[in-house]
């Protein structure tokens, strides 16, 4: 069943950062990871965030509130895209960094392209996540384009990274989507 989830504000610098009281989950991942659809597919709703096939389009903090739940699922700018200026790379880190010290999200959902080998910058998330004694929710996007085998070696190596298994997913075709609601609504400790 699909989540219920509205956009609530989106910021472009950190004095647009909200104030929210409400649990916050983190959207991480690489640029074209497929964040904005995952959240499309959580939502049942193909334009809730906007999708793009050009990488870094995602360049704000967005807040989408999940009412039924009480929380919030907080979409990131990507990182790891080479074609952004080098000024709008530091912009963004800077807005990351600021958000993750002004609102104190309580865990951090990483989506991985499950076709690629591990990252990285995606290993650098896990580093920064567990410094700061966040949660991690390891989510594997894009399944329907690889290989059942596929899937299981990148599944492996990041539980070995990670120490949890990851959910695998597919906006696409809706593999896993169900899971990922409840492991998210489970992560804001909302069951």
């Amino acid at each position: 069943m699909p989540l219920q989830i509205e956009l609530k504000t989106t910021a472009y610098t950190t004095e647009q950062l909200p104030i929210v009281t409400e649990p916050q989950i983190a959207i991480a991942g690489r640029s074209n990871v497929g964040k904005s659809s995952f959240l499309n597919a959580l939502a049942g709703r193909r334009t809730l965030a906007k999708t793009s096939a050009k990488p870094g389009k995602t360049q704000s903090v967005n807040y989408y509130h999940i009412p039924e739940h009480g929380f919030y699922l907080v979409d990131l700018p990507g990182y790891g895209y080479a074609r952004a200026s080098h000024d709008e790379r530091r912009k963004w880190s800077q807005l990351l960094m600021d958000y993750f010290d002004a609102s104190c999200p309580i865990a951090v959902a990483l989506l991985i392209d499950c076709r690629l080998a591990p990252q990285e910058n995606d290993r650098a998330l896990v580093a920064f996540a567990r410094a700061r004694n966040l949660p991690l929710l390891p989510i594997l996007t894009k399944a329907d384009k690889c290989t059942n085998s596929q899937r299981a070696a990148c599944r492996k190596a990041w539980e070995s990274i990670t120490g949890i298994q990851p959910l695998v997913t597919s906006s696409e075709k809706l593999l896993g989507i169900e899971d990922a609601c409840g492991a998210l609504i489970a992560a804001a400790g909302r069951n």
